[in-house]
Protein backbone atom coordinates (compact mmCIF):
# COMPACT_ATOMS: atom_id res chain seq x y z
CA UNK A 1 0.00 0.00 0.00
CA UNK A 2 1.26 3.66 -1.17
CA UNK A 3 2.37 5.22 2.24
CA UNK A 4 0.06 8.81 2.34
CA UNK A 5 3.48 10.79 3.65
CA UNK A 6 6.61 11.89 1.37
CA UNK A 7 9.69 13.84 2.85
CA UNK A 8 12.22 15.19 0.42
CA UNK A 9 15.02 15.12 2.67
CA UNK A 10 17.92 17.92 1.29
CA UNK A 11 21.38 16.97 2.24
CA UNK A 12 23.67 19.57 2.24
CA UNK A 13 26.45 18.22 4.36
CA UNK A 14 27.71 19.02 8.16
CA UNK A 15 29.03 16.65 10.49
CA UNK A 16 25.75 14.08 10.29
CA UNK A 17 28.11 13.04 6.42
CA UNK A 18 31.07 13.16 7.99
CA UNK A 19 33.60 10.07 9.28
CA UNK A 20 37.50 10.28 10.52
CA UNK A 21 39.71 9.94 7.81
CA UNK A 22 42.32 7.84 9.47
CA UNK A 23 45.11 9.42 7.20
CA UNK A 24 44.59 12.44 8.87
CA UNK A 25 42.48 11.88 12.14
CA UNK A 26 40.27 14.21 11.47
CA UNK A 27 36.41 13.93 10.37
CA UNK A 28 35.61 14.88 6.98
CA UNK A 29 32.45 14.63 4.93
CA UNK A 30 32.46 10.89 3.35
CA UNK A 31 29.03 9.99 3.71
CA UNK A 32 26.64 9.50 0.67
CA UNK A 33 22.61 10.85 1.39
CA UNK A 34 21.80 6.81 0.70
CA UNK A 35 24.51 5.47 3.34
CA UNK A 36 22.85 7.98 6.36
CA UNK A 37 19.84 6.89 4.99
CA UNK A 38 20.34 3.87 5.07
CA UNK A 39 20.95 4.44 9.23
CA UNK A 40 17.48 5.20 9.47
CA UNK A 41 15.65 2.41 10.68
CA UNK A 42 11.91 1.31 10.08
CA UNK A 43 11.70 4.66 8.69
CA UNK A 44 9.59 3.68 5.37
CA UNK A 45 7.25 2.60 7.67
CA UNK A 46 6.05 6.19 8.49
CA UNK A 47 6.89 7.98 5.26
CA UNK A 48 8.43 7.54 1.49
CA UNK A 49 11.81 9.43 1.37
CA UNK A 50 12.76 11.43 -1.70
CA UNK A 51 16.55 12.06 -1.26
CA UNK A 52 17.92 15.89 -2.92
CA UNK A 53 21.25 16.36 -2.64
CA UNK A 54 22.42 19.50 -2.74
CA UNK A 55 25.85 19.49 -1.59
CA UNK A 56 28.38 17.70 0.84
CA UNK A 57 30.25 20.85 2.84
CA UNK A 58 31.07 21.89 6.36
CA UNK A 59 29.16 24.36 8.20
CA UNK A 60 31.71 27.03 7.85
CA UNK A 61 31.42 26.71 4.22
CA UNK A 62 27.85 27.71 3.85
CA UNK A 63 27.55 31.09 2.21
CA UNK A 64 24.52 33.71 1.84
CA UNK A 65 23.98 32.71 -1.35
CA UNK A 66 23.74 29.24 -1.32
CA UNK A 67 21.84 29.58 1.70
CA UNK A 68 19.23 31.93 -0.97
CA UNK A 69 20.11 28.82 -3.44
CA UNK A 70 18.63 26.42 -1.18
CA UNK A 71 15.98 28.58 0.04
CA UNK A 72 14.62 28.56 -4.19
CA UNK A 73 15.23 24.85 -3.86
CA UNK A 74 13.33 23.92 -0.73
CA UNK A 75 10.43 26.41 -1.62
CA UNK A 76 9.83 24.29 -5.19
CA UNK A 77 9.79 20.98 -2.97
CA UNK A 78 7.27 22.07 -0.69
CA UNK A 79 5.09 23.77 -3.29
CA UNK A 80 4.67 20.00 -4.97
CA UNK A 81 1.25 18.35 -3.66
CA UNK A 82 3.38 15.37 -2.84
CA UNK A 83 5.41 16.56 -0.81
CA UNK A 84 4.55 16.07 3.07
CA UNK A 85 7.17 17.93 4.63
CA UNK A 86 10.90 18.90 3.25
CA UNK A 87 13.71 18.09 5.84
CA UNK A 88 17.61 19.34 5.49
CA UNK A 89 20.27 18.25 6.79
CA UNK A 90 23.05 20.71 7.55
CA UNK A 91 26.48 21.25 9.40
CA UNK A 92 25.57 22.66 12.87
CA UNK A 93 27.86 25.84 12.93
CA UNK A 94 25.72 27.51 10.63
CA UNK A 95 22.88 25.93 11.01
CA UNK A 96 20.62 28.30 12.79
CA UNK A 97 21.59 30.97 10.08
CA UNK A 98 20.43 28.91 7.35
CA UNK A 99 17.04 28.13 9.11
CA UNK A 100 16.60 31.79 10.04
CA UNK A 101 17.13 32.59 6.51
CA UNK A 102 14.82 30.27 5.19
CA UNK A 103 12.21 31.17 7.78
CA UNK A 104 12.45 34.80 6.51
CA UNK A 105 12.17 33.43 2.90
CA UNK A 106 9.60 30.85 3.00
CA UNK A 107 5.58 31.55 3.61
CA UNK A 108 4.51 28.07 3.90
CA UNK A 109 1.90 25.94 6.01
CA UNK A 110 4.19 22.60 5.27
CA UNK A 111 6.94 21.93 7.56
CA UNK A 112 10.46 22.55 6.93
CA UNK A 113 12.67 20.72 9.27
CA UNK A 114 16.54 21.54 9.86
CA UNK A 115 18.33 18.70 11.24
CA UNK A 116 21.95 17.70 11.71
CA UNK A 117 24.74 16.02 14.38
CA UNK A 118 26.91 17.06 16.90
CA UNK A 119 28.58 13.51 16.42
CA UNK A 120 30.47 12.03 13.04
CA UNK A 121 29.59 8.63 12.53
CA UNK A 122 33.17 7.39 13.08
CA UNK A 123 32.27 8.13 17.06
CA UNK A 124 30.06 6.17 19.49
CA UNK A 125 26.71 7.35 20.05
CA UNK A 126 26.67 9.21 16.25
CA UNK A 127 23.15 11.29 16.82
CA UNK A 128 22.89 11.91 12.89
CA UNK A 129 20.59 9.09 12.12
CA UNK A 130 18.54 9.53 15.66
CA UNK A 131 18.28 13.09 15.30
CA UNK A 132 16.90 12.60 11.03
CA UNK A 133 14.21 10.07 12.30
CA UNK A 134 13.09 12.76 14.48
CA UNK A 135 13.05 15.21 11.91
CA UNK A 136 11.33 13.03 9.77
CA UNK A 137 8.59 12.33 12.30
CA UNK A 138 8.04 16.07 12.62
CA UNK A 139 8.06 16.97 8.89
CA UNK A 140 4.82 14.44 8.39
CA UNK A 141 2.93 15.57 11.83
CA UNK A 142 -0.11 17.89 11.40
CA UNK A 143 0.99 19.83 14.55
CA UNK A 144 3.85 21.06 13.15
CA UNK A 145 2.32 22.92 10.38
CA UNK A 146 2.10 26.73 9.97
CA UNK A 147 5.17 27.08 12.69
CA UNK A 148 7.39 28.11 10.27
CA UNK A 149 10.90 26.48 9.93
CA UNK A 150 12.01 24.26 12.96
CA UNK A 151 14.95 22.82 14.11
CA UNK A 152 14.94 19.27 15.65
CA UNK A 153 18.30 17.91 17.38
CA UNK A 154 18.24 15.96 20.61
CA UNK A 155 14.25 15.12 20.46
CA UNK A 156 13.74 18.61 20.95
CA UNK A 157 11.79 21.15 18.62
CA UNK A 158 13.21 24.58 18.45
CA UNK A 159 12.16 27.69 16.22
CA UNK A 160 14.50 28.76 13.83
CA UNK A 161 13.66 32.38 15.17
CA UNK A 162 14.64 31.55 18.90
CA UNK A 163 16.86 28.89 18.75
CA UNK A 164 20.88 28.84 18.90
CA UNK A 165 23.97 26.85 19.32
CA UNK A 166 24.73 27.34 22.45
CA UNK A 167 27.92 24.06 23.11
CA UNK A 168 30.64 23.37 21.04
CA UNK A 169 30.32 19.35 22.38
CA UNK A 170 27.02 19.06 23.94
CA UNK A 171 24.27 17.09 21.88
CA UNK A 172 21.64 19.27 23.55
CA UNK A 173 23.58 22.36 21.96
CA UNK A 174 20.42 23.85 19.94
CA UNK A 175 18.42 25.93 23.11
CA UNK A 176 16.19 28.47 22.76
CA UNK A 177 17.26 29.90 26.09
CA UNK A 178 14.98 32.68 26.82
CA UNK A 179 11.52 30.70 26.22
CA UNK A 180 12.26 27.11 26.23
CA UNK A 181 11.59 24.87 23.32
CA UNK A 182 8.26 24.46 21.65
CA UNK A 183 7.90 20.73 22.03
CA UNK A 184 9.64 17.25 21.59
CA UNK A 185 9.27 14.26 20.08
CA UNK A 186 8.98 11.30 22.34
CA UNK A 187 8.24 7.89 21.20
CA UNK A 188 8.15 8.88 17.19
CA UNK A 189 5.45 11.21 18.27
CA UNK A 190 5.31 15.01 18.27
CA UNK A 191 4.38 16.92 21.07
CA UNK A 192 4.01 20.48 21.32
CA UNK A 193 3.81 22.49 24.26
CA UNK A 194 3.40 26.24 23.40
CA UNK A 195 3.50 28.23 19.86
CA UNK A 196 4.96 31.15 18.55
CA UNK A 197 2.47 34.23 17.43
CA UNK A 198 5.03 36.40 15.02
CA UNK A 199 6.35 34.98 12.14
CA UNK A 200 8.36 37.66 9.87
CA UNK A 201 8.37 37.25 6.46
CA UNK A 202 10.90 38.89 3.75
CA UNK A 203 9.94 38.24 0.24
CA UNK A 204 12.74 38.42 -1.67
CA UNK A 205 15.34 36.24 -4.56
CA UNK A 206 18.31 37.84 -4.00
CA UNK A 207 20.27 38.69 -0.91
CA UNK A 208 22.71 41.95 -0.35
CA UNK A 209 25.97 40.31 1.13
CA UNK A 210 27.87 43.39 2.14
CA UNK A 211 26.73 43.43 5.71
CA UNK A 212 29.31 43.46 8.82
CA UNK A 213 28.90 42.36 12.39
CA UNK A 214 30.85 43.99 14.95
CA UNK A 215 30.93 42.76 18.64
CA UNK A 216 31.43 45.44 21.39
CA UNK A 217 33.97 45.18 23.70
CA UNK A 218 35.61 47.92 26.62
CA UNK A 219 37.27 50.62 25.39
CA UNK A 220 36.87 50.01 21.70
CA UNK A 221 36.48 52.89 19.22
CA UNK A 222 35.64 53.95 15.84
CA UNK A 223 38.35 52.24 13.49
CA UNK A 224 36.42 48.73 12.61
CA UNK A 225 33.18 50.63 11.92
CA UNK A 226 34.67 52.90 9.13
CA UNK A 227 36.87 50.47 8.14
CA UNK A 228 33.22 48.65 7.03
CA UNK A 229 31.97 51.51 5.83
CA UNK A 230 35.12 52.40 3.48
CA UNK A 231 35.56 48.70 2.23
CA UNK A 232 31.91 48.86 1.13
CA UNK A 233 29.26 47.55 3.54
CA UNK A 234 25.65 48.51 2.96
CA UNK A 235 24.87 47.26 6.51
CA UNK A 236 26.30 46.91 10.08
CA UNK A 237 25.32 45.20 13.00
CA UNK A 238 26.38 45.96 16.24
CA UNK A 239 26.42 43.88 18.81
CA UNK A 240 26.23 46.18 22.31
CA UNK A 241 27.21 46.27 25.88
CA UNK A 242 23.83 45.36 27.50
CA UNK A 243 20.47 47.07 27.16
CA UNK A 244 22.09 48.79 23.54
CA UNK A 245 25.27 50.75 24.79
CA UNK A 246 28.59 51.19 23.54
CA UNK A 247 31.43 52.73 24.22
CA UNK A 248 31.74 56.63 23.53
CA UNK A 249 34.78 56.48 21.15
CA UNK A 250 32.32 53.87 18.91
CA UNK A 251 30.15 57.00 18.58
CA UNK A 252 32.04 58.75 15.71
CA UNK A 253 32.24 55.80 13.53
CA UNK A 254 27.98 54.96 14.18
CA UNK A 255 27.73 58.47 13.13
CA UNK A 256 30.09 58.09 10.26
CA UNK A 257 28.76 55.29 8.78
CA UNK A 258 25.26 56.49 9.27
CA UNK A 259 26.91 59.78 7.19
CA UNK A 260 27.51 57.48 4.37
CA UNK A 261 23.97 55.81 4.15
CA UNK A 262 25.00 52.37 6.20
CA UNK A 263 22.53 50.93 7.97
CA UNK A 264 23.27 50.66 11.67
CA UNK A 265 21.14 48.04 13.38
CA UNK A 266 22.59 47.60 17.16
CA UNK A 267 21.51 44.46 19.00
CA UNK A 268 22.96 43.01 22.33
CA UNK A 269 26.04 40.61 22.89
CA UNK A 270 23.64 39.05 26.07
CA UNK A 271 22.37 35.88 25.22
CA UNK A 272 19.24 36.90 26.70
CA UNK A 273 16.96 39.77 25.93
CA UNK A 274 16.00 42.83 23.64
CA UNK A 275 18.06 45.83 23.39
CA UNK A 276 16.12 49.01 24.52
CA UNK A 277 16.87 53.09 24.77
CA UNK A 278 16.59 52.52 28.26
CA UNK A 279 19.87 54.97 28.97
CA UNK A 280 20.33 58.25 27.89
CA UNK A 281 24.33 58.90 28.16
CA UNK A 282 26.63 59.50 25.49
CA UNK A 283 26.81 56.04 23.51
CA UNK A 284 23.62 54.83 25.39
CA UNK A 285 21.01 53.45 23.34
CA UNK A 286 18.68 56.64 23.42
CA UNK A 287 21.88 58.67 22.04
CA UNK A 288 22.10 56.17 19.51
CA UNK A 289 18.32 55.52 18.21
CA UNK A 290 18.26 58.74 18.16
CA UNK A 291 21.24 59.13 15.81
CA UNK A 292 19.59 56.98 13.25
CA UNK A 293 20.07 53.03 15.24
CA UNK A 294 17.91 50.99 14.34
CA UNK A 295 16.85 48.29 17.26
CA UNK A 296 17.54 44.58 16.55
CA UNK A 297 15.24 43.07 19.39
CA UNK A 298 16.38 40.13 21.07
CA UNK A 299 17.75 38.41 17.77
CA UNK A 300 21.33 37.78 18.53
CA UNK A 301 24.29 39.62 15.69
CA UNK A 302 24.21 36.22 13.15
CA UNK A 303 20.53 36.13 12.94
CA UNK A 304 20.13 40.47 13.02
CA UNK A 305 22.96 39.83 9.85
CA UNK A 306 20.40 37.33 8.02
CA UNK A 307 17.55 39.48 8.73
CA UNK A 308 19.49 42.88 7.25
CA UNK A 309 21.02 41.11 3.71
CA UNK A 310 17.20 40.09 2.78
CA UNK A 311 16.20 43.74 3.80
CA UNK A 312 18.59 45.34 2.11
CA UNK A 313 17.97 43.04 -0.61
CA UNK A 314 14.25 44.77 -0.99
CA UNK A 315 15.30 48.22 -0.19
CA UNK A 316 17.59 50.82 1.25
CA UNK A 317 15.31 53.20 3.02
CA UNK A 318 16.50 53.40 6.43
CA UNK A 319 12.76 54.35 7.54
CA UNK A 320 11.72 50.67 5.51
CA UNK A 321 14.56 48.84 7.38
CA UNK A 322 13.59 50.43 10.61
CA UNK A 323 9.90 48.84 10.40
CA UNK A 324 11.19 45.76 9.31
CA UNK A 325 13.10 45.40 12.55
CA UNK A 326 10.89 47.37 14.95
CA UNK A 327 7.39 46.61 14.14
CA UNK A 328 5.36 44.74 16.78
CA UNK A 329 8.31 45.30 19.17
CA UNK A 330 8.78 49.04 19.59
CA UNK A 331 7.01 52.37 19.86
Amino acid sequence: MKNPNKVAVVFTGGTISMKIDPRISAAIPALSSEEIMSMVTNIDKYADIEIVNFDRIPGPHMTPKKMMKLSKLVKKLILREDITGVVVTHGTDSLEETAYLLDLTINSTKPIIIVGAMRNSSELGYDGSSNLSAAICTAISEQAKNKGVLIVMNNELNAASEVTKTHTLSLDTFKSMEFGPLGIVDNDEVIFYRDITKHAHIETATIETNVDLIKTAVGMDARLIKYCVDSGAKGIIIEAMGRGNVPPAMVEGIQYAIDHNVIIVMVSRCPMGRVLDTYGYEGAGRHLRNLGVILGGNLPGQKARIKLMLALSITKERKIIKEIFEKDFYR
